[in-house]
């Protein structure tokens, strides 16, 4: 049920169905699988809201040709990567007066669509006539992070794709200008990867975590109990 109310509305709050069927979203699925075939491994689809999608990696460049030319999604939303391996370091290079146990780096969730690997690509495309996006994903094997450029079929992808290149170290086959954008030269490592030790953090704690000073009227308000 979805409730709608509103707090100058003393009146009963109205109660709305949720849709039990989207034919728009399922017929996008529909268009996709009959393309793909078992390279689509999983699909989740909420009515009225959106919809999601796993591809195997070897279909990830036939799943961007098959959004625009069959899908008619034509507007490059963003395209990106995700490290699913907890933090090796616990929470303590977020906030130090958090400081759990480290969490097993075993212990991982995909959430919707789910996954299998530690590394997973990202996009999201739209129809901007029908007012429909989708969400895909793709599994990354670490012995092989690899996968098909997104560039020849959606041109804005060729940033996003530097960006995950540099940061998680993927590399985007056939992709026409693979360099750096924020790091220098001789820069190891990925910054975004879990594992990847933000080490400034461990020298100078974050800003505001201790010597958090009093609020203004807090001074003045002992003095008088004192007094």
């Amino acid at each position: 049920m979805i409730q709608l109310s509103s707090p100058e509305n003393t009146e009963p709050e109205e109660e709305i169905e949720a849709p039990q069927s989207d034919d728009a979203r399922e017929g996008l699925v529909a268009e996709i699988e009959k393309e793909l075939g078992d390279a689509l491994i999983a699909k989740e689809i909420v009515p009225g809201v959106d919809v999601w999608a796993r591809v195997t990696k070897e279909a990830w460049l036939d799943t961007a040709r098959i959004l625009l030319h069959h899908c008619n999604m034509k507007y490059f939303n963003f395209l990106s990567a995700i490290d699913w391996m907890p933090s090796p370091f616990g929470r303590d290079l977020d906030a130090q007066v958090d400081q759990p146990e480290p969490i097993a780096t075993e212990e991982m969730s995909w959430g919707i669509t789910g996954g299998e690997t530690r590394f997973q690509m990202l996009a999201r495309v739209h129809d901007p006539e029908n007012h429909l996006g989708i969400s895909l994903k793709a599994d990354l094997e670490e012995s092989d992070l690899s996968v098909e450029s997104w560039s020849t079929i959606y041109p804005g992808a060729d940033w996003h794709e530097r960006e995950a290149s540099e940061m998680f170290g993927i590399v985007f086959l056939n992709h026409p200008n693979p360099v750096k954008l924020y790091l220098p030269g001789d820069f190891e490592g990925y910054p975004l990867r879990k594992d990847f030790a933000l080490l400034s953090r461990r020298i100078k704690p974050w800003p505001g975590i201790v010597d958090v000073e009093d609020m203004p009227g807090d001074e003045s308000e002992d003095e008088e109990v004192e007094a």
